[in-house]
This record gives structure tokens, C-alpha cells and sequence, in this order.
């Protein structure tokens, strides 16, 4: 690929959204892009014949089969547009297809909808919502907590981690942090601090995920550091539905070991997530489970989804393809090689 030819972008897991915001980014790039409904995978990767990118998302599966067809076709690049690659097979992509993401796009998007997801869960706003609408107005069985004098365990301290943390900092709560690469200097001006994951699980009141999935972090929450926390913890996730043991979630949830969970990710959402079921029937046994909790709130994996982030995610994306056809340096790969140093 050069840049004198033209450049196809097979697009998987197309949605309204994702063709407004990129539509308008490519105007500055002029690429043939082909927006495809259905996810990646082994059975729809011929889908990227005719093409030289692909671009996918975090529900696509580019297992090994799939890499193997998309080299086959002449693939050469696949550009993730989200930051997370855990559902690539880079082993597998290694040496044939180069692997972009977006590292970065609007922390702020994903911090603030923590904060509103737990806002709305400990506040109990989803019941009011539901009891006024059906003019209903009394306050029994509404009765919330305080933010303030609280500590929040904040796990994962990238940028959006730090955000989260200096916004329950403004509700006048403790910080305490967790990350396998601590950043002193920053704790200390903000007046945080750094601890490990036993003392964060036992002190915590609210306990938010943001760290990458990875093998070590795979089900940090589990059944064991959720008997750690008090009765009355909530948990919010907005990075990764595999951090949480979803089965144990469920169990400590029954057996009032923790107060609740705020879900934007789920653990086994690739079924579900992004599509309506609404006339369906749930098969997922746990997700149905928890999806009846009233202490349980869960979101389809939005919070990235403001306006700044869908432009942000799609000019890096599309600036990502420019730089590999220029032979630019490529700042957004990620590769087996480059994840095991």
C-alpha cells in the first residue's frame, strides 16, 4: 500500500453513530470506507475482501482463524477504534498485519459517567425515574448515602483513572489507589495514596475499575477479594467486564457481601451489548441475574459515547491509517513483541 492508491477501509460492527462521526472525520482523508453491520469474525472476515484496512471495535473477535483470513485477503493493517485489544490475537497478528488502536481519546467521557453511574446507584435515581413516571412519589426504600467522608479505592490510575480519582476528590473523599505503576509524584500533589489491594478492598465504600485487562488483572474481583469488602461497598466498572468475576459478583451480591455494582462492561457482552434485545430472551443465566438486582446498574458499554470522544476516536483512527501509508512513525502499535517486554 502507497499513498498514490486508493485506500478501502472495510469498517465492521457499524453503528449510526459510528458513521456520522467518521463520515465527517474523513472528509480531511478521503478514504473509501465500507461500513459492514456485522462484527468481525471467522465467518464474516471474507466480508474485507477488495479491501487493504479493517477497522474494529472491542466486540469484534480477531482470533488467530480470523488474522489468518484478513492476511489471506491482503490485509495488511487492522486499526482498532478503542483503546483496548485483549480480543486480538497478537501472537497470531505478529509479523503479517500491523495493529493500531486509540490509546486515548476523551478520559473525561469515561470518568464522568463512573461518577454518574454512581451517583445514580447510590442515590437510587433509576427507581425514582421509574416510581414518578408512574406518579408515584413517595420516598420509601429511596433513602441514599453520602459521597462526602467516603473512600474511594480507584484500581488502574492511566488517565482516566486520575480524572475519576480528582472528581470524587471534589465530593471530599479519601483516595486510596491501586496500580502495578504508581505514580508518586501525582498522588502526592493531589494529597492521594498509594496502597495495596488488600487494604484498598477492606477500606474501600466505592471501588472503581480502571486498569486494562490483562492476565494478571483477569477477574481481580473475584470471590475472594469481594469477602474483603464491606457489606455496603458498590463497585463501578467502566473499563473491562472481565476485571469482575461475574458469577461471584452475583453470589456476593445475593449474600449482602458487597451493597451493589454499577456495570457499563460485561464480562460476557459480546452477545449482547450494542444490539436490542428488548423482545428476546436473555440466555445469559448471570446477566439476566443481575439485571433483575435492584441494587445493580447496568449500561451497554456507553461511556466513551460523547461527542468529543466519537471525534476523537475517529480522526486518531483515521490519522493512525495516514501514518502507516506514509511510512510515518506509528506511535499507536501494539504487537505481541511490544506487550510481553
Amino acid at each position: 500500500m502507497n499513498n498514490k492508491e486508493p485506500v478501502n477501509i472495510a469498517f465492521f460492527d457499524s453503528k449510526p453513530y459510528d458513521i456520522a462521526f467518521f463520515t465527517e472525520a474523513n472528509k480531511n482523508f478521503l478514504y473509501n470506507i465500507e461500513f459492514l453491520e456485522p462484527n468481525l469474525n471467522r465467518k464474516t472476515a471474507v466480508l474485507a475482501k477488495g479491501a487493504q484496512v479493517v477497522c474494529a471495535f472491542v466486540n469484534d473477535k480477531l482470533d488467530k482463524e480470523t488474522l489468518d483470513i484478513l492476511y489471506n485477503e491482503g490485509i495488511r493493517l487492522v486499526v482498532m477504534r478503542c483503546a483496548g485489544y485483549n480480543n486480538v490475537d497478537l501472537e497470531a497478528a505478529y509479523g503479517k498485519i500491523t495493529i493500531l488502536r486509540v490509546p486515548a481519546y476523551s478520559p473525561y467521557s469515561v470518568a464522568e459517567f463512573a461518577l454518574a453511574a454512581l451517583l445514580s446507584l447510590t442515590r437510587k435515581i433509576p427507581q425514582a425515574f421509574n416510581r414518578t413516571r408512574n406518579g408515584n412519589f413517595q420516598l420509601s426504600g429511596l433513602t441514599g448515602r453520602d459521597l462526602h467522608g467516603r473512600v474511594c479505592g480507584v484500581i488502574g490510575t492511566g488517565k482516566i483513572g486520575k480524572i475519576f480519582a480528582e472528581l470524587m476528590k471534589g465530593f471530599g473523599m479519601e483516595i486510596l489507589l491501586y496500580d502495578k505503576f504508581p505514580d508518586e509524584a501525582w498522588a502526592k500533589e493531589k494529597g492521594f495514596r498509594y496502597t495495596d489491594l488488600d487494604e484498598l478492598f477492606t477500606k474501600s465504600d466505592f471501588i472503581s475499575l480502571h486498569c486494562p485487562l490483562t492476565p494478571e488483572s483477569r477477574h481481580i474481583i473475584n470471590g475472594e477479594s469481594l469477602k474483603k469488602m464491606k457489606n455496603d461497598c458498590v463497585l463501578i466498572n467502566t473499563g473491562r467486564g472481565a476485571l469482575i468475576d461475574a458469577k461471584a459478583l452475583v453470589e456476593a451480591l445475593k449474600d449482602k457481601q458487597i451493597g451493589g455494582a454499577a456495570l457499563d462492561v460485561y464480562e460476557e457482552e459480546e452477545e449482547y451489548f450494542y444490539e436490542d434485545w428488548s423482545t428476546e430472551v436473555i440466555k445469559d443465566d448471570v446477566l439476566a441475574r443481575l439485571l433483575m438486582m435492584p441494587n445493580v446498574l447496568i449500561s451497554s458499554h456507553q461511556a466513551f459515547l460523547t461527542t468529543e470522544a466519537l471525534t476523537a476516536i475517529a480522526n486518531t483512527t483515521l490519522n493512525n491509517v495516514k501514518a502507516y501509508i506514509e511510512g510515518k512513525p506509528l506511535e499507536n502499535q501494539v504487537c505481541f513483541k511490544c506487550s510481553n517486554n
